[in-house]
């Protein structure tokens, strides 16, 4: 990891200022693209945290892979559990923890996602060099260890290099 100067102090908090609205861009972007698919951003991360794991998990698992509180997580699944997309099942470690698992039809509505979020990926990449792209992955992955995003598992990687 390279060092940072103090004095890159007003650059950092302008990145962090940029990550704060990205982050809003994206989650209205993703809002637009999984709308008709009968899902918002916080329900697709959800249905991707377990996708992504491979196995059911607990929402506290799925809260702390994300970084959010249960409380949030625990919103988002039971309104995936009411459209029929993830179910609870028993949890044989806790009794009080069902283990939240998706049905046929959440991981259909996840793979559609993925595939229109791949196709814009794709749309984007096109039109911002590769060199930049890694650079500002790296900045983004050293700034959050800094935070200590590090103390949360970190989602697994998609294969074709990216994360979702």
């Amino acid at each position: 990891m390279m060092k940072m100067d103090q004095t890159h102090g007003p650059v950092i908090t302008d990145l962090m200022l940029e990550v704060f609205r990205l982050n809003g861009a994206l989650l209205e972007a993703g809002d637009q693209l999984v709308k008709d698919l009968g899902l918002t951003s916080a329900r697709w991360q959800v249905l991707g945290a377990v996708m992504l794991e491979g196995a059911p998990q607990t929402v506290a698992q799925i809260a702390r892979r994300m970084g959010l509180s249960r409380q949030a997580v625990q919103r988002v699944v039971h309104d995936l559990t009411a459209q029929g997309l993830v179910e609870p099942r028993e949890n044989p470690d806790h009794k009080r923890a069902p283990l939240i698992t998706l049905t046929p039809e959440g991981e259909a509505a996840y793979g559609d996602a993925i595939k229109r979020q791949d196709d814009w990926a794709s749309e984007l990449a096109a039109k911002i060099d590769g060199e930049q792209a890694r650079a500002a992955l790296e900045t983004l992955k050293a700034l959050s260890a800094l935070c200590g995003a590090t103390r949360r598992p970190a989602l697994p990687s998609k294969g074709k290099g990216g994360a979702q």
